[in-house]
């Protein structure tokens, strides 16, 4: 018997996310689009009740989560889907990034001694944790991000400029944007740009204000096709995600934390642009570090079992030493956090 048969649409549940700057209109665009896609909407809070404000233009119930590690996020997400409610507004799921990182580094700090690339075998799991929850979600999902702002200029004619905010990459784990089915960016003038769109009507396009009728639209693509069959039920209860804790040392390397002590502080001593600080400097590097921890010789780190499994000195040396070339190209400007992630892939170097 084939494992193949042949593929027939059905009836999805949006998976979508919203980013911008601030003021570009994240919050209140979401609650539009949701509008029209369902009756009973809940609106997972973490900006300190900003999508309340809007309580006289929209009917929906809100949560405003003060938990905002990924235990946190995926208890209230569930919490939401056992309630029934068709349409879930995640505002934001920045805030889940910016406690794992913290979490992370303190990992880092009390148990692999500061190896930052050792305390992500923990923090990748609890990552995980929280995509799926959005993915398995009975209902529809909208996920706010803010996104890192930079001033320029633009030219208004006669030889004259006026400085401009923009967006740069949201603030969330590198390849966040595989997981959702359309991707919009928010511009401060409130015009959205489909950057991503599985229906195949929107792409590319911009959208003056997606609203009510953008909502309707995508609602219309989602319902065609043969209803999406219920889950199989029997397969147990399911393990509750767990906050990223401390628990029995992995093993590692007095040489490998020297290597990545050594390449922080050469990070440290090179120049930078007045408005960047040393946190910035660090969460690019421990981004890259990260993900050459998963390549290094083909090897993740959260997959080994004993110091023999560990990649030798050597090749951290060079996989250390492609880093620092990369770093110093990078510096001017000098990208921040998933950004740099994103530009620098080193490990499918042949160097190694």
């Amino acid at each position: 018997m084939s494992a193949f048969h042949r593929a027939t649409k059905s009836a999805q549940k949006l998976r979508a996310a919203v980013f911008g700057p601030s003021g570009s209109g994240k919050t209140f665009s979401s609650l539009r689009i949701a509008s029209a896609m369902a009756d009973r909407i809940a609106v997972i809070d973490t900006e300190r009740g900003s999508a309340s404000k809007y309580a006289d233009r929209f009917q929906f119930d809100t949560c405003e989560l003060t938990d905002k590690t990924i235990r946190g996020y995926v208890e209230t997400i569930k919490a939401a889907a056992s309630a029934g409610y068709g349409v879930l507004i995640i505002d934001s799921l920045s805030h889940a990034w910016q406690e794992l990182l913290a979490e992370v580094d303190r990992l880092a700090k009390a148990k692999y001694k500061g190896n930052t690339w050792s305390a992500w075998s923990e923090g990748t799991p609890a990552q995980r944790a929280l995509v799926d929850a959005i993915l398995d979600y009975p209902g529809h999902v909208l996920a706010t991000m803010r996104s890192k702002t930079e001033w320029t200029t633009e030219a208004t004619g006669g030889g004259k400029s006026r400085p401009v905010r923009v967006g740069l990459a949201p603030e969330q784990g590198k390849g966040i944007e595989y997981e959702f089915d359309l991707l919009l960016e928010l511009s401060v003038d409130h015009v959205a740009h489909v950057i991503k769109d599985r229906t195949g009507k929107f792409q590319d396009q911009t959208i003056e204000k997606p609203g009510e009728k953008f909502g309707r639209a995508l609602l219309e693509w989602l319902s065609e096709g043969e209803p999406v069959p219920p889950k199989e039920t029997n397969q147990g209860p399911q393990p509750e995600a767990q906050p990223v804790t401390p628990t029995a040392a992995a093993p590692s390397s007095d040489k490998q934390t020297e290597l990545v002590e050594k390449l922080r502080a050469e990070i440290r001593a090179l120049p930078r642009p007045e408005n960047q600080s040393d946190e910035d400097r660090y969460s690019v590097i421990d981004d890259i570090i990260r993900e050459a921890s998963a390549k290094v010789g083909g090897w993740g780190l959260d997959r080994l079992k004993k110091p023999a499994d560990w990649p030798s000195e050597k090749q951290l040396a060079a996989a250390l030493g492609m880093l620092r070339r990369i770093v110093k190209q990078l510096m001017e400007p000098f990208p921040t956090g998933t950004e740099a992630a994103a530009e620098a892939d080193p490990m499918h170097s042949d160097v190694l």
